[in-house]
């Protein structure tokens, strides 16, 4: 396991954690006995989607490591792009950096800004249901 995936997997486990403990509080103040397990769920889900589910649906596009694929979104993408630019594909644009994605995966910056936004919303969003 590499450091930024150790890094990853603690800020993981301390977003649950203080969802839980947050959920549990809420509960405490509402007079409910909850135990936050709504919120624990939805802050495991929203995290896979920010370290599973985007780079497998960037995939799925055709971003790959080998280049763009073939016939796929990806490609008629990067087609308008360069359409649109005079022939060149800018650096910077949505094609380039779901490209860079494909190829390298997602930094670690962005493994955790990610995971910590989609924890979080997921978090909410699984308290609310479970009420």
């Amino acid at each position: 396991m590499g450091g930024g995936t150790v890094t990853v997997a603690i800020v993981t486990v301390l977003l649950i954690g203080s969802a839980v403990v947050a959920a549990a509080a809420k509960d405490r103040d509402d007079g409910n006995n909850g135990s936050g397990f709504g919120a624990a769920i939805g802050a495991a889900l929203g995290a896979g989607v920010a370290l599973v589910g985007l780079p497998v649906a960037i995939g799925a596009l055709g971003f790959t490591g080998a280049g763009i694929a073939a016939g796929s979104i990806a490609a008629k993408m990067m087609s308008a792009a360069a359409i649109a630019n005079g022939g060149g594909v800018a650096a910077g644009s949505t094609v380039a950096v779901l490209q860079s994605v494909g190829a390298a995966g997602l930094s670690l910056g962005a493994k955790i800004g990610l995971t910590t936004a989609l924890g979080l919303a997921g978090a909410a969003s699984g308290e609310c249901v479970s009420e």
